[in-house]
């Protein structure tokens, strides 16, 4: 991490860390950030649910819910980007204050509960994005919606036809009701409305399922059987977890989904997880608690064909981004792999609890 950096993380952790985000996105805007590109390298460019990606890391949605600085994000190295999640209607979210650090723990608690621009203003500024990496939409329901299904499908309607992917979000801790619809026949019955909007698209899109990591082994199965038979491309995995075993410090018992580094075993073994029972035939994206080449190659030997990041960014800065492939690459080299999709899920037996049990125990 540069001198300059280490000290614009240190000022902006002395804010609140909503503030701190928000300057942090205005900064951005104003072209204060990386001036490359994806970070091209030999073994870690992949292809994941027909996108061609320069490399496997992305930037989780939630980072730049209303897609105001795509254009400096696709220079900070990222393979690709999501923005949202977004709803049919502007809505303000929870309220304030609704984002935490956890700096011992390296994670975070948010609850800000899909605040966002609403669809049609977002789709405006996907429709003028620059297109050097791909970038997918998070798709949202409004809080007070009486079909939140029909939601998801209105915002891939508004939104799909400037974007590269989509990913149905139905694993937010912070809109009440919502992981409900990750139960089978709910999630069947969403997955359907979701898919029959993409297949009227001019340009139809991969669509992703995004998972909480705090599901049984036999709701991950339903998941994945939905999931097949709906013909999503694959799922993230995962979202926040509403767990906060092993926390300490002032916010620790503060509601709402914790994010980063106490996330980390648990998604993994969620994700080894889908690619033991999906058995190769979903896209996998893993994200939670990746802050290191390390924990990205972990990531990617438990089954991750793609992996996303969000939280160590506000620890790490951006520069987290090139240091992170750079490893990536290093790590794959040292044990023979040619390239990234050589390592995916050679590991995943040993990450895999298995058994009719939690995931995680």
């Amino acid at each position: 991490m540069s001198r300059i950096e280490r000290a614009g993380l240190a000022a902006l952790h002395r804010l609140d860390p909503e503030r701190a985000h928000g300057l942090a996105l205005a900064a951005l805007r104003l072209g204060l950030g990386p001036r490359g590109g994806p970070v091209r390298l030999p073994r870690l460019a992949t292809r994941v649910a027909g996108l061609e990606l320069a490399n496997p890391l992305g930037l989780a949605a939630g980072f730049d819910k209303n897609a105001v600085a795509l254009g400096a994000l696709a220079r900070a190295g990222f393979g690709f980007l999501e923005v949202g999640a977004a709803t049919p209607l502007p809505q303000p979210g929870n309220p304030r204050p609704r984002l935490f650090r956890l700096s011992a723990e390296r994670g975070v608690i948010n609850r800000f509960g899909f605040n966002n621009d609403g669809a049609a203003a977002i789709a405006a500024r996907l429709a003028v994005r620059p297109r050097t990496v791909p970038v997918g939409i998070n798709l949202g329901a409004n809080r007070d919606s009486p079909d939140r299904a029909g939601d998801f499908a209105g915002v891939l309607a508004a939104c799909g036809p400037h974007a590269d992917f989509a990913t149905v979000n139905v694993s937010s801790p912070n809109t009440g009701g919502l992981r409900d619809l990750q139960g089978g026949a709910a999630l069947a019955a969403l997955l359907a409305r979701v898919m029959e909007v993409r297949a009227g698209l001019a340009r139809p899109i991969p669509v992703f399922v995004k998972l909480a990591p705090d599901l049984s082994r036999a709701a991950l199965a339903e998941v994945v059987a939905a999931a097949l038979d709906a013909g999503v491309a694959g799922i993230i995995a995962t979202n926040t977890t509403t767990d906060r075993r092993g926390l300490s410090g002032p916010h620790a018992g503060e509601a709402g989904g914790l994010s980063g580094r106490p996330l980390f075993d648990r998604s993994t073994r969620v994700l080894a997880a889908l690619r033991v029972l999906a058995g190769g035939r979903l896209a996998l994206i893993g994200a939670g608690g990746i802050e290191s080449a390390e924990t990205a190659y972990a990531k990617i030997r438990a089954g991750a064909d793609a992996l996303q990041l969000y939280t160590a960014l506000a620890f790490e800065g951006l520069g987290l981004v090139p240091r992170i492939l750079a490893g990536l690459s290093a790590l794959l080299a040292r044990d023979g792999f040619a390239d990234v999709a050589a390592a995916v899920g050679t590991a995943a037996g040993a990450w895999d609890a298995g058994g009719d049990q939690p995931a995680i125990s």
